[in-house]
């Protein structure tokens, strides 16, 4: 399986990893055989938010001996109280919770130490005036965290989050329904079937800010909900009137900027491999752009989705990317000294299209990808 750097930490974590709720209730031998199963594929990144206590110690038996092999993002903030998952808020909480993870994880370390479920302006004050940022740099500087996650739904929070420094990576909820959604607190609306109702037109822009934001800083994403709780997958119940396969939901979130894993979601050792499996899937079966330009009541018109349908380009530009790398410039005052390397490096420029149109005629968007070289070409002056 191919692995992606983890923005500016350096982590490196193959593009599909696991979600940890479908090893709630299973028996020590089948969580060890999900294992199994991800190293076979070369697959090494896990998400843990639940505090579930025998699920913790049934992941840990079965790291043992191998725990190197995987990337665990696992969460300050959540205990087990009264038999039941709690989010806390409280530092005598967090930190006792967080001693019984690594105990039962059998690990002094995490490689992602996230703080978990942060959706409302609010509550990311309540993270740095309870201390539980303070806490969280504590536990880097002492080498028990490798990086400082934060887990949100919410784009505004996160993009505060974000740019306050502190983070290295987020976790974020991802598919092309919720891309479409303005920022809110209340995480159930993501998948209110009120709210695609009527028709819904490109991707909210406080999320495209928020990707193209972590691209530019160097913050790593992970991807929670591709499936949008596996209802993307079903015709009858996908919020965009049409099914989308496995393949097609995680290419569509690993194309957006930043995104470096999806924690796929999976009830099964089967549903495990069918995640797995997108490492060796073909460019058509990851192919998602026909699919979203079918969405009955979603026009992404105009919108690049970075998916490549333009290419081949006469000239040999990479249309998609330079659009991407001009999409992060434009989101800045100033030209990133990183974008303007990326562009750099690209073998052919911008300033080298002929304006024949063949990749807008190629575009299921309708993007004015001429319109783009040449602004690409102002900004980077080639």
């Amino acid at each position: 399986m191919k692995q992606r750097s983890l923005g500016r930490c350096g982590i490196m974590i193959g593009e599909v990893g696991l979600g940890c709720e479908g090893l709630l209730g299973k028996s020590d031998a089948y969580v060890n055989q999900a294992l199994d199963t991800m190293n076979k594929a070369g697959a090494n990144g896990i998400d843990l938010y639940s505090p579930n206590p025998q699920m913790r110690s049934a992941l840990g038996k079965a790291m043992r001996g191998r725990r190197n092999k995987f990337v665990l993002e696992a969460h300050l903030c959540t205990i087990w109280q009264n038999d039941q998952y709690k989010r806390t808020r409280k530092m005598d909480e967090i930190k006792a919770g967080f001693e019984d993870q690594l105990a039962r994880l059998g690990t002094d370390y995490l490689d992602i130490g996230t703080i978990h479920y942060v959706d409302a302006m609010d509550d990311w004050q309540m993270v740095l005036d309870a201390g539980i940022l303070d806490y969280a740099r504590k536990l880097k500087k002492q080498g028990i965290i490798r990086a400082i996650g934060l887990s949100s739904h919410n784009p505004k929070v996160a993009l505060k989050a974000v740019e306050s420094g502190d983070i290295d990576v987020l976790l974020f909820s991802i598919n092309p329904c919720y891309d479409l959604q303005p920022a809110g607190e209340d995480v159930e609306q993501l998948w209110n079937r009120e709210k695609y109702k009527d028709k819904l037109v490109n991707m909210d822009p406080d999320r495209a800010r928020l990707y193209e934001s972590c691209a530019r800083l160097g913050v790593g994403i992970t991807v929670m909900k591709a499936f949008g709780g596996g209802d993307l997958l079903k015709a009858g119940q996908s919020l965009a009137g049409v099914a989308l396969t496995v393949d097609q939901c995680i290419a569509y979130a690993l194309d957006r900027p930043g995104v470096a894993c999806v924690f796929a979601g999976a009830h099964s050792i089967e549903e495990i491999q069918a995640s797995l499996d997108y490492a060796n899937a073909t460019p058509a079966q990851r192919d998602y752009a026909e699919a979203l330009a079918s969405f009955p009541r979603i026009n992404w018109k105009g919108h690049c989705m970075y998916c490549g349908h333009c290419a081949p380009c006469p000239a040999g530009i990479n249309v998609a990317e330079v659009t991407r790398l001009l999409n992060l410039a434009l989101a800045q005052d100033n030209l990133p000294e990183t974008v303007r390397e990326h562009y750099a490096a690209l073998p052919h420029k911008a300033g080298e299209c002929l304006k024949c149109g063949e990749c807008e005629k190629r575009c299921p968007f309708e993007v004015k990808a001429r319109k783009n070289m040449a602004k690409a070409k102002e900004i980077f002056g080639n």
